[in-house]
């Protein structure tokens, strides 16, 4: 008879223990799918009874409580990460129980799970050897408590706050190093109405995140150009830096990115509006190992942006949706002088025209996917028959011009491109109109 793999035992995954030798044995209990049929009902004993768990993913069980996540905190010693993701029914009171019970997490992920500034402080400074910590989607949690995450946790490599509309620069580290008082001569400027978080002092560190390499604040309206040079003075080896929604960011900030150079490879600043050519021409000539950029919805841009980023060595991926002064210049400039790029996102350019897509597609031979959705030239006969199959949760317009080339259906929509171009040399030459054909045929008529 078989034995069970001891291996295999030691790492579960959606599903729960099922005899006594895997209590014993399982270290890694990891619940993904939502759809496994596991209920928070069945996860809360196995709590008591799986004493060596080491890490624990609930994100499948969406009705996780406090009851299993206080149980896991008593009885589980050993346990190093906890994944916790949209278990919105968790609260302050087990995450208080999880500080006060459990050795010093190394790995902790809570988005979704709304929290008080109290717990967000007390895991920052109960929890000093975290390696990662996730807090996205906390619509209650201020500037108070993530300064404690930038005082004690200092071992930190990814930090997400993403969607925490009540951050503010002062959440941030200080680009300042000593406050200097204002000279008692000067009359002080008339006092404005404010709140208790306005009045907090800059942050100002002694020491540097050397350690950190992903940052995640998306969606924090408040930010502004201060806090993002703050960050960048005080996480000096930024790899990845996601800044997407930030409304208030200008070309200072991205003038501020550019100061990471070489590290930086990961950079996000979709929906940031007030973004010009000139943050765009420093941040590429300063920081020339970036991998994948994403400037959607920057409206100012124009082809010089582009021109900039494609002189980039190593890019590979470049989200320009919805940039509607980019025209066919940026395209054959793209295709002639990046052949590293892998993944291009073009949607709602109206500008662009199928000539210059053509040329993308022939020339790129590393491309392997293409979203031109919106494209006036992408709808022309035929071409849509090489586009992916479009969400079912698109309306029947959004539909009709979604179109999004992967894998075989790049070299596919070329091939059919070089056909078609073919047939209007031949008709040209022999003096008859051109008719667009949507099938394979090289027939003139």
């Amino acid at each position: 008879m078989n034995r069970p793999d001891v291996e295999d035992m030691k790492r579960i995954v959606d599903r729960l223990p099922q005899t006594e030798s895997e209590r014993r044995i399982v270290r890694h209990l990891v619940i993904r799918d939502p759809n496994c049929g596991v209920s928070d009902e069945w996860v809360a004993p196995e709590m008591i009874f799986c004493r060596q768990l080491e890490s624990v993913v609930l994100s499948g069980v969406t009705d996780t409580s406090d009851k299993t996540i206080v149980h896991l905190a008593r009885e589980n010693s050993n346990i190093q990460g906890l994944d916790l993701t949209g278990c919105k029914y968790v609260t302050d009171v087990s995450i208080m129980e999880l500080v006060a019970k459990t050795p010093p997490l190394q790995w902790l992920q809570l988005s979704g799970v709304v929290l008080i500034d109290a717990s967000v402080s007390a895991i920052a400074k109960t929890f000093p050897k975290l390696v990662e910590l996730e807090l996205n989607d906390q619509p209650l949690m201020t500037a108070v408590s993530v300064r404690d995450i930038w005082s004690y946790s200092r071992k930190l490599r990814t930090l997400t706050l993403a969607r925490s509309p009540q951050l503010t620069d002062s959440a941030l580290p200080s680009p300042i190093k000593t406050l200097t008082p204002q000279p008692s001569g000067e009359k002080p400027l008339p006092a404005r109405p404010h709140t208790w978080l306005d009045q907090l002092p800059p942050l100002i560190l002694r020491h540097t995140a050397i350690d950190l390499r992903v940052l995640d604040l998306s969606h924090c309206p408040k930010l502004t150009d201060t806090g993002v040079e703050g960050i960048v003075i005080h996480a000096p080896l930024l790899r990845s830096l996601a800044l997407t929604g930030c409304p208030n960011l200008t070309d200072k900030a991205v003038e501020s990115i550019s100061k990471l150079g070489l590290h930086l490879g990961n950079l996000t600043l979709a929906h940031c509006p007030r973004i010009t050519d000139n943050g765009i021409v420093s941040l590429a000539r300063s920081c020339t190992e970036l991998r994948s950029v994403d400037l959607a919805f920057c409206r100012q841009l124009t082809d010089m942006a582009v021109f900039e980023l494609a002189s980039l060595e190593h890019i590979h991926r470049l989200v320009l949706v919805r940039v509607p002064k980019l025209t066919d210049n940026a395209i054959y400039f793209l295709a002639d002088h990046t052949p590293s790029l892998e993944r291009l996102h073009l949607s709602y350019c109206d500008r662009i025209t199928l000539k210059s897509l053509h040329h993308l597609v022939r020339t790129c031979k590393r491309l392997v996917h293409l979203t031109a959705t919106g494209v006036p030239g992408a709808r022309r006969t035929g071409v849509g028959r090489f586009s992916d199959t479009p969400p079912a949760d698109l309306d029947p317009d959004q539909k009709s011009v979604f179109r999004a080339f992967s894998g075989p259906n790049v070299a596919a929509l070329c091939k059919f491109l070089d056909k078609e171009k073919l047939r209007r040399e031949q008709a040209e030459a022999q003096n008859i109109p051109f008719v667009a054909r949507s099938d394979d045929s090289m027939e003139l008529y």
